[in-house]
């Protein structure tokens, strides 16, 4: 039997192991709470997964990490107690390229809204299994863990080194984990990182920036001067010129080639408003004071310097328009850093090989295109000039209630990865 169809039995005879394997990793919480976060449990689960496998395993707090505060890329104020990386490495017999699968394990909170599935029973109705994470990323993880798994038991030895790695702390713009990684040294000639892609080849993202608005203004009730009273108006005033900051940002910006199938490449959205308290403590007027959240999407290529300077050019062009709804100058802050789009050419051997691999796993050519979102994949790009490419699943509701991951398309993913994984590296 060749090698390749020897992959694909072993995926589908060890399905339900897959989806055992991704159950027990939703089924212990990861949250991410910035500053802080609950990623331990998770991390000694699969550093102790790896050894069981005779995999070299590393379990080390960020703060041993030499040079990683005094880095560009590093972003402060993120407490990492108790809130270790997790790097492995499976030694090639030589003369293969070397190759990292890498994942995060934290995932965002569960939200207060309730769920119809438990975020953390991993719960399977029809082709979809539920729960926190289980689409971003933990199915990517086990995913990662079962070509570790596989590799042992059909006894395959890679010529080229494969490392795996489980990073902290990329929700919330976090990236330092990733950054950790890189300077602690598990790092190979390409990576593949196990974001949720729909079965798409991804060897670009999208950046993002994420602004709160805070809005003041005297409030009351029985007010005998004419105008508005709280920030309700100005709250109006901003919502409907969003669009008008958004038209111009689809102006702006140069629509890099892997986003020109998209109607909107770079979306605006205001994702966030909280004003003034509710329920009967609080007293029944306007309010005085509004924080609202915007976020908008980046193309690879723009800078933070052009793109902040649209956004204060249209908030301050707002302001001037009807200066009597703010009578305090907005406050803006920026909660956490800027993400920039990055982008690797389909010319990469990279790119090109893990698409064949997709196409004899698949049984069809795969989409070679841009994520939606921003993730930590241009710290590989820009800061360490490694190949690197996102592929993974396909789910919903993700960072919402009731986030999900399609079974069918986790098995189709689990079976492209191991046969690139064996490909890239070669087998002895």
């Amino acid at each position: 039997m060749d090698l390749e169809k020897r992959l694909a039995d072993y995926v589908e005879r060890r399905r339900e192991g897959l989806v055992r394997l991704l159950r027990r990793l939703v089924r212990i919480p990861s949250e991410n709470t910035p500053p802080r976060g609950a990623e331990l449990r998770c991390q000694l689960y699969i550093a102790r997964f790896l050894r069981r496998l005779g995999w070299d395993v590393t379990v080390y707090p960020l703060s041993e990490v030499a040079g990683l505060e005094s880095h560009p890329l590093y972003w402060p104020g993120r407490d990492y107690t108790r809130r270790p990386n997790v790097g492995a490495r499976l030694a090639g017999a030589g003369a293969g390229r070397s190759l990292l699968l890498s994942g995060h394990v934290d995932t965002v909170p569960r939200g207060s809204l309730p769920w119809v599935h438990a975020p953390f029973g991993a719960e399977i109705e029809g082709n979809r299994l539920y729960g926190r994470g289980a689409n971003d990323m933990k199915a990517g993880l086990a995913m990662n863990l079962f070509v570790a798994q596989a590799l042992a038991a059909l006894r395959i030895r890679l010529r080229g080194d494969l490392f795996i790695e489980s990073v902290v702390d990329e929700e919330f713009g976090g990236v330092n984990g990733t950054l950790a990684g890189r300077l602690a040294g598990f790092n190979a000639e390409a990576a593949v990182i196990t974001e949720p892609t729909a079965l798409r080849v991804c060897p670009a993202q999208r950046g993002g920036r994420t602004a709160h608005i805070r809005l003041r203004a005297p409030g009351g009730i029985l007010r005998e001067e004419g105008g508005p009273a709280g920030v309700i108006e100005a709250l109006r005033c901003l919502l409907i010129r969003a669009e008008e900051f958004a038209r111009r940002r689809r102006q702006a910006a140069a629509v890099h080639e892997y986003y020109r199938h998209t109607a909107d490449p770079v979306p605006v959205a205001v994702t966030k408003i909280a004003a003034g308290g509710w329920g009967s403590r609080e007293p029944i007027g306007p309010p005085e004071q509004c924080d609202l959240e915007m976020y908008w999407q980046a193309l690879p290529g723009e800078t933070r310097a052009q793109v902040d300077a649209q956004f204060f050019h249209w908030l301050e062009e707002t302001v001037r328009a009807e200066p009597e709804l703010f009578p305090q100058a907005p406050q803006v802050t920026f909660p956490i850093r800027w993400l920039p789009g990055s982008a690797l050419p389909a010319s990469e051997p990279l790119v090109r090989e893990m698409a064949e691999a997709a196409q004899r796993a698949l049984g069809r050519a795969p989409d070679i295109t841009g994520i939606e979102g921003p993730c930590d994949m241009y710290v590989f790009h820009q800061g360490f000039a490694t190949p690197a490419l996102l592929w993974g699943p396909r789910g919903g509701n993700t960072h919402a209630t009731d986030e999900y991951v399609e079974l069918d398309s986790l098995f189709d993913a689990a079976k492209a990865l191991l046969l690139f994984v064996c490909r890239w590296c070669g087998v002895a």
